[in-house]
């Protein structure tokens, strides 16, 4: 159960940033007993791994602070979060499917299942993530992409460190986040809702 919840909160991380909870699964594999992975996963805690997982958290963490980039940068994305999710769920479930010698086996012994399900979660992060931010660049100008960015990087570290150290602790973030993604929802909406009343207003006032 411990290892489904650590999964689940790693592949929400990926969906909000892929190289987060990567990067905290490999660091605390390698420098710490806080995740002992299976042999076929041992590749996360290489160092050059570690080193191009950093570098490629740095441009990500730039990217997604520019208004138009971080669009583009949510295009890229769409591959490479879920691929992330997957991946860091498998490791945290104990999934031994990085080397697959027997097809047969994988799909027969239900092996690929962690990785699915962590792809899956993944992607509809990802994909709430990705819709939301035009909407908070239209209304801002711009100008509130680094401070939603910011919060996301935020969010994507405590949920890689809390599925990692306290795992029983996810389903209240994950349950926390839902309701934040709700209520920026229903304050959209009720801001078109406004400027619809308005223009009528203004229109019905013209007249």
């Amino acid at each position: 159960m411990l290892e489904a919840l650590t999964g689940i909160g790693l592949a929400t991380s990926a969906g909000l940033n892929a190289y987060v909870p990567l990067l905290a699964v490999g660091l605390s594999a390698r420098y710490s007993g806080l995740i002992a992975l299976p042999p076929s996963w041992q590749w996360l805690t290489n160092g050059w791994v570690i080193a191009i997982l950093a570098l490629l958290l740095a441009i990500e963490f730039v990217a997604d602070k520019v208004p138009v980039v971080d669009h583009v940068n949510d295009v890229v994305q769409t591959v490479v979060r879920p691929t992330a999710g997957g991946l860091a769920f498998g490791a945290a479930a104990g999934s031994q499917t990085v080397m697959v010698t027997d097809p047969g086996q994988f799909f027969s012994g239900h092996q690929w299942v962690p990785i699915a399900l962590g792809v899956l979660i993944s992607l509809t992060v990802h994909g709430a993530k990705a819709s939301v931010r035009p909407v908070v660049n239209t209304t801002t100008a711009g100008l509130g992409a680094p401070v939603v960015s910011t919060i996301e990087d935020i969010g994507s570290v405590a949920l890689s460190l809390v599925a990692i150290l306290v795992p029983v602790l996810v389903l209240a973030l994950l349950v926390a986040m839902v309701a934040g993604f709700w209520a920026l929802r229903r304050r959209r909406r009720r801001r078109k809702a406004e400027k619809r009343a308005a223009r009528l207003e203004n229109g019905a006032t013209k007249i």
